[in-house]
């Protein structure tokens, strides 16, 4: 039987992502999001939970999170499970993490919020995913008397 690691979080970040790079030039920016669930319970009342997610970017991808991303904003990511494990120094105790590495993310808002000025540019991608290939710009539209012919024969 195959497996299957996916996740698709919806939230808003808890606070600035932390840009640090390793002694190769790696990027790693660490973010953690905070996702509300809203739901009323048999009796009608109005209930509330909070699931704060710990998320790991590498690369391109966390540079561009460390810029364009600040405390507060909403973010759409996808990403996979990952399990750290390790030995407490202090007590020698096993300790386990379990974490989300960044696969793709959207921005959800535009990031112009009143006070800020650390929007995304309007030519910024959207969408970010690894091994992508950089979107093309859109050329500019042609006015009508500009534009070739339309021939019918197209053979597709």
């Amino acid at each position: 039987m195959g497996n299957f690691n996916k996740v698709f979080l919806l939230g808003n970040l808890t606070r600035d992502p932390e840009l640090r790079y390793t002694p190769k030039g790696m990027a790693i920016a660490k973010l953690g999001m905070a996702i509300n669930r809203s739901w009323r319970d048999e009796s009608g009342a109005s209930k509330e939970e909070v699931t704060f997610v710990d998320v790991d970017a590498f690369g391109r991808q966390a540079e561009v999170v460390s810029q364009y991303l600040k405390k507060g904003r909403p973010v759409f990511i996808e990403g996979r499970l990952k399990l750290d494990s390790w030995e407490d120094k202090q007590t020698n105790q096993k300790r386990s993490k379990l974490t989300v590495v960044l696969e793709s993310f959207q921005f959800v808002d535009s990031g112009n919020r009143p006070g800020e000025d650390t929007a995304a540019p309007a030519s910024a991608p959207m969408r970010q995913t690894p091994n992508a290939a950089p979107a093309m710009p859109t050329p500019p539209a042609r006015p009508a008397e500009e534009m070739p012919p339309e021939d019918d024969d197209v053979p597709f």
